[in-house]
């Protein structure tokens, strides 16, 4: 496995082997990885003949200055896992050499970038589109992979790849959890033991939703989530909405869609967590 820093560097290597008719996969990530990002790795790694995972904090997607500054950092140990999950390559590069300058472009794909993690991050999605598209460009992936954690960043992330004409499949891999439910998250990492207790609420009222949800309707459903949410000591609901999975629309039936999706995001202390749940499995 190679670390490489340059966008040149990393387009060099890949240009010679694609040359050969190599398959290349892309994993963008921020680092901090965990078991959830090495299924994404070990899935890529097996499914093409070459795997990039990107690390890369990129700062155009916080729209909270104290976030980015305490996002963890941890390349040493990232490469580590990297090298055991089946990587090619990291591309581990600078702000200066993804951003040589200002990123003006502006992306928009309402409605899908409207709602929840939209309305609540302004800019965030933006941002997350600069950086991919830009990795798009950089790497030009075959197959690029993204966890379903992040459940509404891989539908926009799908429509730009539409919209802007992409030639790459985007693969959706299921969430990893912990063995007692907890959603993986690099942000675990700042959670204090007594926070890391509180946080399983969060899993345990979705999970529960899921079952709830067999008798009973929309509205109920998530009141029975936000109220579990309020009960819970040390945790924060900013938002719970039962959505269409395809346009990321609220619901207020269950018949209104074949793919209903509750999607979360709850403040546990100051760490901000988010989850999903699919109805659609009962």
């Amino acid at each position: 496995m190679k670390v490489i820093h340059t966008i040149k560097d990393l387009q060099t290597e890949l240009t010679a082997l694609k040359a050969q008719g190599k398959k290349v996969g892309l994993v963008p990530t921020m680092g901090a990885l965990h078991a959830g990002h090495a299924s994404l790795v070990k899935r890529s790694a097996n499914e093409n003949d070459i795997t990039v995972v990107s690390v890369f904090v990129n700062p155009t997607q916080f729209n909270d200055k104290n976030d980015l500054a305490k996002y963890p950092r941890t390349l040493d140990a990232d490469c580590c896992l990297l090298d055991d999950c089946g990587a090619t390559f990291v591309f581990a590069p600078s702000v200066e050499e993804m951003y040589p300058q200002p990123d003006t472009r502006q992306f928009s794909y309402a409605p899908l970038d409207t709602v929840m993690e939209g309305a609540f991050r302004p800019g965030h999605f933006n941002g997350v589109c600069q950086i991919v598209s830009k990795l798009f460009d950089a790497v030009t992936p075959d197959r690029a992979y993204f966890g379903e954690k992040d459940f509404q960043q891989l539908a926009i992330i799908r429509e730009m790849v539409r919209q802007m004409k992409y030639k790459l499949e985007i693969v959706g891999c299921p969430i990893v959890r912990e063995e007692d439910g907890l959603a993986l998250s690099s942000r675990n990492k700042r959670l204090s033991a007594e926070e890391r207790e509180n946080a399983l609420k969060i899993s345990q009222a979705i999970f529960k939703s899921r079952t709830f949800a067999v008798s009973h309707t929309v509205s109920e459903t998530q009141k029975m989530v936000e109220d579990a949410i309020e009960d819970a000591p040390g945790l924060r609901l900013e938002y719970f909405e039962i959505v269409d999975g395809n346009t990321l629309q609220k619901i207020s039936n269950w018949e209104d869609t074949s793919y209903a999706v509750g999607c979360i995001t709850v403040f546990c202390g100051e760490v901000r967590l988010i989850d999903n749940i699919k109805y659609n499995e009962l």
